[in-house]
């Protein structure tokens, strides 16, 4: 545009040759510039250049007019009635075409005229409808009993809504869906009912999953029967509501059901993958498979997964019916995933052309072991059980496992459970050093509490010591393999946690008091309140935090203990490794101290010696508590080593018996006092009684620790 002024502006300028504008000079004369050759664009887009004498001038291309710019601008033919009608104009640059409607096609004449689908194609409605003709397009009328769901253009489906009728012997558990049936009978019997009361596709979803909340939620399935006609009415009611819902993909969730459904609708079928996700679950299938043979001009698959679905012992051990030999009877069942359905519309689905996918959440990370294993499987309706035919796993890891089925049901992944064979040997050696563990401690407790000769800080830690392993023993010897209730098992683990955590908290403590008797000499004696602080209120404040964190935590499938996922046996090992090393520190310096104390110029030997004696006594205590429970580790490990049981199994069950001979028989104080508690019960010893008490001096306590000697 700028090279067309100046040459505008030419005309009005002088020429330098002499000659006019619009001319040239050529052999002597003026001739006539043709500009349009000489610039080609000077007229710019969509427009043609006229040379004149001396001038020039532009003219658009047809379909083009002249703008108030200078410039040529398209021309909308469309603004017109152009196309006449049963047509739509579609602009292009200089011109324009005509398209006919749908349902309308271009007649010779070149206009549109009505297409009769009804008598170019028969079938278009099926068997079951009359095909009515209108312009543009056609409609489906569907014969009574059938129904296109409001889908006019589409083939009629055979209704069967007295699947919707409650049935005479239908369990009281589904009274719940009693409304819900109700509803969806109504839904059913409007559909071929044009001047019917019509309730949304999206409504019903709505009432299927609040419904199904109020079922699950206090409901636990106990009979096959129940959870057959439960999974059913489901998987039927989604059948109903799939092709009612409008949007391509709908989504719902509740408090204990979530729902994805897909839709496609178009005249040809659809094709490609098709993936639905919820919760717990990924289900990845073909629109072919969704399909099957028959097209009715719409397609849908859904899939359900049920957050508290509980299923009873009963039915989970109905597994071990597709099992032959003796080991794999014994085998225990437990839901490893949420339960999920798959519905599609393709009615044949016992035999699917390609196998769908299903990708499951486990409920509880946990990785297979040689107890512990995992197994697709879908809800037999015939059988009334969870069944493996037709399901293959894939893979499976600690958190997911994935699934290949050849028909379509409700799926779950099972845990099967391995029983591990407990050896009579392990359960008599742990009966017995428990129960000669728990005479030697009452003995214990017997002594410290009333032997008045040896009472003293370090007495009352052994008391609290003994009564903390004396509780822990009892609850380990009576509820260490109670794994049948659930909540006694958690409460049995919880207690252990307690008084083993609270154990070692006074083993602490005595380290502590050995520590200030040889560094500290003077003020040694701990106060009360501050040896219960750590002694109970230490181990109450670790396991309540536990419990709080991780509830599921206490108990196992094996034992009532600690579980081992998520790292919650560090909760136990954590705070014991650090009594552990700090007792060490506490009794490398004790030792220390004593040493520069027997090297000095006047020794106190007496009680030098009684409290290098009390630093071995504890030193040995710390060597017998905190050495069963390094084996201990290895026990509750998934794969224990049986050495490593035998050991954990032999000195745990004979801490008590450890601590009498430590504590009581290897002190002369106290076996004095047995001796004169003999000798009192047995009247004809009271010469030998007399004897003894004017041949032994009284037993005094050390002024300034309060301790006993040995």
């Amino acid at each position: 545009m700028e090279l067309k002024w100046i040459l505008i502006l030419g005309l009005f300028l002088p020429s330098c040759s002499g000659c006019a504008i619009g001319y040239k000079f050529v052999k002597r004369k003026c001739v006539d510039e043709d500009e349009c050759a000489v610039f080609p664009i000077v007229c710019g887009d969509y427009a043609q250049c006229v040379n004149t004498e001396g001038s020039y001038y532009c003219t658009c291309n047809e379909g083009f007019k002249m703008s108030s710019a200078g410039s040529c601008k398209d021309v909308d033919e469309c603004l017109s009635s152009v196309c006449g009608v049963h047509s739509s104009c579609t602009n292009t640059p200089g011109s324009f075409f005509c398209s006919c409607s749908p349902g309308f096609h271009q007649h010779k004449s070149g206009t549109c005229e009505d297409i009769d689908e009804c008598s170019d194609d028969p079938e278009v409605c099926g068997t079951n409808a009359d095909c009515s003709n209108h312009p543009g397009g056609y409609s489906c009328k569907c014969h009574q009993g059938y129904s296109n769901y409001g889908n006019n253009q589409s083939k009629c489906i055979e209704m069967d809504c007295d699947q919707f009728k409650p049935e005479s012997d239908v369990d009281h558990t589904l009274e719940k869906l009693k409304d819900l049936m109700s509803l969806l009978e109504k839904s059913c019997e409007s559909l071929n009912d044009p001047h019917g009361e019509h309730v949304t596709g999206e409504k019903l979803l709505e009432k299927l999953c609040s419904s199904s909340d109020e079922l699950l939620s206090d409901e636990k399935m106990a009979d096959g029967k129940t959870l057959s006609h439960f999974l059913g009415a489901v998987e039927n009611s989604m059948r109903l509501i799939g092709p009612q819902l409008k949007k391509p993909v709908t989504r719902i969730e509740t408090d204990n059901t979530f729902a994805e459904v897909a839709v496609m609708r178009s005249q040809a079928p659809p094709s490609g993958r098709v993936t639905l996700n919820t919760d717990s679950a990924l289900f990845k299938t073909s629109w072919e498979t969704v399909v099957g043979n028959s097209y009715p001009g719409f397609a849908f698959v859904a899939l359900v997964s049920y957050k508290e679905l509980n299923s009873s012992t009963d039915l989970l051990q109905k597994m071990s019916k597709e099992k032959s030999d003796d080991k794999e009877k014994s085998v225990s069942y437990q839901l490893g995933s949420k339960v999920v359905t798959a519905v599609v519309s393709n009615t044949e689905t016992k035999q699917l052309s390609e196998p769908v996918t299903l990708i499951f959440t486990h409920m509880e990370e946990r990785a297979e072991s040689e107890d512990m294993s995992y197994s697709c499987v879908y809800w037999d309706e015939a059988e009334g059980a969870w069944s493996g035919r037709g399901c293959e796993r894939a893979w499976s890891n600690s958190t997911h496992t994935e699934c290949s089925c050849s028909h379509l049901s409700s799926f779950a992944v099972l845990m099967a459970l391995y029983p591990v064979q407990e050896s009579h040997e392990l359960e008599l050696i742990t009966r017995v050093g428990l129960g000669l563990s728990l005479v030697c401690l009452f003995l214990c407790i017997l002594t410290f509490q009333f032997c008045r000769s040896i009472q003293g800080t370090r007495t009352s830690i052994h008391l609290h010591l003994s009564i903390c392993l004396f509780i822990a023993d009892l609850v380990f010897l009576c509820g260490i393999s109670s794994t049948e209730n659930r909540v006694g098992c958690g409460i049995v683990a919880g207690l252990l946690h307690f008084f083993f955590l609270s154990a070692f908290c006074w083993m602490l403590l005595e380290g502590v008091q050995l520590y200030r008797m040889v560094v500290l000499v003077f003020n040694t004696t701990l106060k009360h309140r501050y040896m219960f602080a750590v002694g109970y209120g230490a181990p109450l404040v670790i396991v309540s935090i536990s419990a709080i964190t991780y509830p599921k935590g206490y108990g196992t499938d094996r034992h009532c203990w600690l579980s081992l996922h998520h790292y919650f046996i560090l909760s136990f090992f954590v705070p014991v490794c650090i009594v552990v090393l700090l007792n060490c520190f506490f009794f490398v310096i004790t030792l220390w101290k004593l040493a520069k104390k027997f090297s000095s110029l006047n020794p106190d030997l007496s009680s030098l010696n009684k409290i290098r004696s009390f630093t071995v006594t504890a030193v040995a205590q710390l060597v017998v508590l905190g050495g069963t429970w390094i084996f201990g580790f290895f026990l509750f490990q998934e794969k224990g080593t049986e050495v490593m049981l035998y050991l954990f199994t032999i000195f745990n069950s004979l801490q008590g018996v450890f601590i009498f001979i430590m504590h009581c028989l290897l002190s002369k104080p106290v076996r004095i006092e047995y001796n004169n508690l003999f000798v009192r019960m047995c009247p004809h010893k009271k010469k030998e009684e007399y004897s003894s008490t004017n041949s032994q001096k009284p037993l005094r306590s050390d002024d300034s620790t309060g301790e006993s000697h040995i």
